[in-house]
């Protein structure tokens, strides 16, 4: 079963007018990230509702998660879902007239410099909006989750061109009809497979497999899944949201349901693990899966350790241990009550979220032991829409 059109932030992108960031005063000096170095940029799509396009605030962020306004931010672009890849931030524009995907180029000190842009439209795919870009682990190829004019999605596969910046259309994946706009697809550790994870009202779900060709190309699989067991009284699990770590292991969100309605429970944390052909299998049931805080999720991030778990929603901010195979554990309470639409981690123990409704960017330094948000967090930002973090150290 496929979900239906019923995208939020989507219908944000294809309606509203987007406006120009508006920012408290930084925290932390440039003289003091100059000397150590920053160990990651980090870019908001901004807008702040006053009719006028949209921007792209930059900032720097230092060792101990103090951020600075990099020099010539807020960036003049129009875009709303970003992606970087360590060399080119790539976004797509937030307005359904020719829709296109824009090149720019990540500057020494974080800057941004508009190299180019590349239509939405190839060929015969009749790209309507697209609303969510990544890229594989090297970088090579971006992948851009696309409406279309039946209500469906088209994964877009384009080869990066490392040396310009452009794209070069390689085909599309017809996913079905759409999920919503928060579902993000992560690739495990390979970088030839990748999953998607989405449900709608407890009434539709999907698990999507993609296989990705020498190419670059990704294509949809039909893959094999079990669903954990669920408690008594309730039907079945549906999936939620999916995130991988860099071996082989799929963590999901599940939703207990008796279709067409929503059982009550909280959401839990199931773990699966993607064998040699892609498909997925879990030994998750009710009784070792924990249980979030969050009801009702916008997104889930996996830290590059591949050993802590953000969820993060409407209820605010959880995090979990996760444990390869073995069952998901708990970790902290909520970290802020802030809904919160998006987050990244870098590769600092950092992790960066916004949240649309209160107008905040928050950063967190978080190890397996211990917790915090970081000097100066949460920053004002009005109109934050979409978040990328760069990070500069391995």
């Amino acid at each position: 079963m496929f979900k239906p059109f019923t995208i939020l932030c989507l219908g944000a992108a294809l309606s509203a007018t987007p406006a120009s960031a508006q920012l408290s005063p930084s925290t932390g000096s440039q003289s003091d990230l100059s000397s150590r170095g920053p160990v990651a940029y980090v870019y908001v799509a901004s807008s702040p509702g006053n009719e006028g396009p949209n921007v792209i605030v930059g900032y720097s962020a230092s060792s101990n998660g103090a951020l600075t306004r990099i020099p010539g931010s807020p960036f003049h672009r129009n875009i709303r879902p970003m992606a970087v890849n360590g060399q080119y931030l790539m976004g797509a524009n937030a307005t359904n007239n020719h829709p296109k995907i824009y090149t720019l180029q990540i500057g020494s000190d974080g800057a941004l410099t508009y190299v180019t842009s590349t239509p939405c439209v190839q060929k015969d795919n009749q790209c309507l909006a697209a609303f969510n870009l990544f890229f594989d682990h090297t970088g090579s190829d971006l992948y851009v989750m696309e409406l279309n004019d039946s209500d469906q999605t088209n994964t877009a596969s384009f080869a990066v061109d490392k040396s310009s910046g452009s794209l070069n259309y390689l085909g599309d994946a017809i996913t079905g009809t759409l999920p919503n706009d928060s579902a993000g697809t992560s690739f495990i550790g390979d970088d030839e497979y990748a999953y998607l994870a989405s449900e709608d009202g407890c009434m539709y779900y999907t698990i999507d497999g993609f296989q990705r060709e020498a190419s670059g190309l990704l294509n949809l699989i039909n893959i094999q899944f079990n669903l954990p067991t669920p408690p008594p009284g309730v039907s079945i699990y549906y999936p939620d949201l999916a995130v991988t770590d860099h071996a082989n292991h799929v963590a999901i969100l599940e939703q207990p349901t008796n279709a067409p309605e929503c059982a009550s429970g909280p959401v839990q944390l199931a773990v699966y693990t993607a064998d040699a052909s892609g498909n997925l299998h879990t030994k998750s049931t009710y009784k070792n899966m924990p249980a979030s805080l969050i009801q009702n999720p916008n997104d889930m991030k996996m830290s590059p350790s591949g050993r802590l778990l953000a969820v993060g929603g409407l209820q605010g901010l959880q995090i979990f241990h996760f444990n390869g195979a073995n069952p998901i554990t708990h970790y902290t309470g909520l970290l802020t009550s802030d809904p919160i639409a998006q987050m990244f981690w870098d590769n600092q123990n950092h992790l960066y979220a916004i949240s649309q409704s209160s107008g905040k960017l928050y950063v967190f330094t978080i190890t397996a032991t211990e917790h915090q948000q970081a000097q100066g967090s949460p920053h004002a930002i009005s109109g934050p829409q979409y978040i990328a973090v760069q990070p500069l150290t391995h």
